[in-house]
């Protein structure tokens, strides 16, 4: 629920980034075979999720003037591609009916929200801005690896709806971004390269879908060349994301690196999946060493959140006695 003045947020739009980070990571050890860590983490995304399942239609009944404002932030898309990230490691561990539930349930929540967030679109962009592409790229994922789990051809031809908006999105907000934000950006700066590394999962779960499923006729080798293009392309922004942190650190818990939880997992599930794909080993090799960097980050980034929750409730109780 929302917190009191100066409080946490716990429905803000920003929060649906933590279902996001945690899933993602939980995603790439488990590519990496850390079962017991993924599956750990799995349970951390499932009750994340149940949280704001029940937090965001509280918060709309109570205050649907605030909440309509709240959804026409481009933050707000972080719900969707939590949902889908969600339903896809579900999916990954063969549980294809909660992941067909979850992506009815993203696919939804993202045509009520689009065009809020589009209608209330601001210049000049912002990390979060990019989570346009990043919603939309998630549904694109989901609907891929549903495909090759249920052997449905026609959702893997589904599947390029969503992947060549997502494509064509990043284009769209990256013309109008302020490259400030690589200094000033709070977290979300990050969502730069995290866009892209989705966009690359989703073309290369797209190219092995296609292989695996013998559609799109020889359309999986087009499909691999673009997947390999896009990781090149995500990877050239990450010199300047690391070197941002290091010239100008940002200490102190912010729900924006939740944002930075994100692109650093979905580095290593692309690499993964690429490394595979094109039968690049120096890729593989660094999905598995990125992996534990993602879960480092996860790691601090939570204990954060938890001592800054814990200092608010310290706080709140000694105004009360």
């Amino acid at each position: 629920m929302s917190g009191p003045a100066n409080g946490p947020d716990l429905a803000a739009p920003e929060t649906g980034a933590v279902v996001m980070g945690t899933g993602i990571v939980s995603v790439a050890l488990s590519l990496d075979g850390a079962q017991p860590l993924s599956r750990i983490l799995l349970v951390l995304t499932a009750v994340a999720w149940g949280a704001l399942a029940l937090l965001v239609p509280a918060r709309a009944l109570r205050n649907p003037q605030r909440f309509r404002a709240d959804a026409r932030k481009p933050a707000a898309l972080s719900w969707v591609a939590g949902t889908a990230v969600l339903g896809t490691r579900f999916v990954l561990l063969g549980w294809t009916a909660p992941g067909v539930a979850l992506f009815v349930a993203a696919l939804v929540l993202w045509g009520m929200l689009i065009g809020a967030v589009l209608g209330h679109w601001r210049t000049p962009t912002v990390g979060a801005s990019l989570l346009l592409t990043v919603a939309t790229q998630s549904l694109a994922v989901l609907a891929a690896v549903l495909a090759v789990h249920t052997r449905s051809s026609w959702l893997e031809v589904g599947a390029l709806v969503p992947f060549g908006l997502g494509v064509a999105s990043y284009g769209f907000v990256m013309a109008r971004f302020d490259l400030r934000q690589l200094i000033v950006g709070r977290g979300d700066q990050w969502i730069i390269g995290g866009a892209l590394a989705i966009s690359t999962l989703a073309a290369g779960d797209l190219a092995s879908g296609a292989r695996s499923l013998a559609v799109l006729g020889r359309g999986h080798g087009p499909l691999e060349v673009l997947a390999v293009g896009l990781w090149a392309a995500s990877m050239a922004w990450l010199p300047a994301l690391v070197a941002a942190e290091v010239v100008h650190p940002r200490l102190g818990y912010d729900v924006r690196r939740w944002s930075t939880v994100f692109p650093l997992g979905m580095y290593a599930a692309c690499s993964f999946v690429v490394g595979q794909l094109a039968e690049v080993g120096p890729v593989t090799s660094f999905a598995r060493a990125w992996a534990w960097v993602a879960l480092a980050g996860w790691a601090a980034v939570t204990a954060a959140m938890v001592s800054k929750l814990f200092a608010f409730r310290q706080d709140d109780s000694s105004r009360s006695a």
